[in-house]
């Protein structure tokens, strides 16, 4: 694609705050959207922002007594769009914005800090139960379901790390970030789990096992299906030392693997995370430790499998496409989520205290 068709980044509008963001998230079908984070206190901050037209309106605003880390809106109806949140202190809340003084429900999910969760089934999407999965500090991955009271409906238990002293007890791996896949009918379903040594898993939650694992170089920053509500195509993850991972995921070859590709992100620094655009599911933004955003597009091969000496299918990768990136802040972007009912819409935030709105053009000519 020429540079003068190719999607334009821009920012939109700047908004500085006097918190540190860890999350931001469209409220579904509304111009509104939350930010997620921690005050200099130490206490928790969840503000509500409003887009009117080329200014911010900040709608409400509460604090709570623990760090907010990450939130989903993923196991909401429509309807009520609830939002589930995590915390510094190992909670699990499920809030209804209209009425933020008191969590709508709340359980006690890890002994410490929850860096991650997703959420599916709610929203119109994926099917079965409507289910969070939250991972932790203490290396858990977690499923809940609000209407089964204060148990997880599966605990995957982390492995422990390696010492070299003999007989120092090892600690769980961190587990960094979570995603929901696989939820195409009300049965099937799968969790990715990225870690800090490296390890991706994928958890069937049907079987109540691992699928599939494997081992990456670098901690593990970021990891996204491509859909939720498909049967499982592909992923990407992204990771410390500047670089993403893209696993094709339609054929198992018993020796081979999933067929997967490798990308070194120019800017050199950690990519802290990964998302696909809602309304198309070959688009993708990882974002840099440069304070950058790059827009990227994957493209199939000829063909999806081949067969080896033995007869037996493999994957064929294809090839990611930069189409753009952007240079938006001077600290890393830190999380950044895609409006659901507006292509190339997008709010993001980064460690310099601040949030922007995004728009990004040209999408329907990828």
């Amino acid at each position: 694609m020429d540079a003068k068709n190719r999607p334009q980044i821009l920012q939109h509008v700047l908004e500085s705050l006097n918190i540190t963001v860890y999350e931001t998230l469209w409220v579904p079908c509304s111009a509104r959207f939350v930010v997620l984070g921690g005050s200099a206190r130490g206490s928790g901050v969840m503000q509500i922002y409003e887009l009117e037209g080329p200014k911010l309106k900040k709608i409400k605003q509460c604090e709570k007594h623990h760090i907010f880390k990450c939130g989903t809106f993923g196991a909401s109806d429509l309807t009520e769009r609830h939002l589930c949140t995590g915390d510094f202190k190992g909670t699990l809340f499920v809030w209804d914005l209209e009425r933020m003084s008191m969590p709508v429900w709340h359980v006690q999910a890890h002994d410490t800090i929850i860096n991650c969760m997703d959420g599916c089934g709610g929203l119109n999407i994926g099917n079965g139960a409507p289910e969070i999965v939250t991972g932790g500090r203490d290396g858990r991955v977690r499923i809940w379901d609000q209407r089964s009271k204060c148990d997880p409906v599966v605990s995957f238990e982390p492995m422990k790390k390696t010492t070299e002293k003999v007989g120092a007890e090892g600690t769980p791996r961190d587990c960094w970030c979570v995603a929901f896949g696989n939820s195409y009918n009300d049965e099937e379903r799968c969790v990715l789990a990225g870690y800090d040594n490296g390890d991706v898993k994928m958890f069937d939650l049907r079987m109540g096992k691992v699928r599939w694992e494997t081992t990456l170089n670098n901690g593990v920053c970021g990891i996204d299906f491509d859909r939720k509500d498909i049967k499982m195509n592909k992923f990407v993850c992204t990771t410390l030392e500047s670089k993403l991972h893209l696993y094709d995921l339609r054929t198992h070859h018993e020796a081979k693997g999933y067929s997967s590709l490798e990308e070194k992100l120019k800017h050199g620094t950690t990519v802290w995370g990964v998302k696909h655009l809602p309304q198309n599911r070959e688009l993708f933004v990882t974002l840099g430790g440069d304070g950058s955003i790059s827009l990227y597009k994957y493209h199939y091969p000829d063909q999806r499998t081949k067969k080896d000496g033995d007869n037996c299918e493999y994957g064929v990768v294809g090839k990611v496409e930069l189409l753009n990136n952007a240079k938006l802040a001077p600290q890393p972007i830190c999380c950044f989520d895609w409006s659901p009912d507006k292509a190339g819409l997008a709010v993001c935030g980064s460690f310099d205290q601040c949030i922007r709105t995004v728009v990004v053009t040209k999408l329907h000519k990828t």
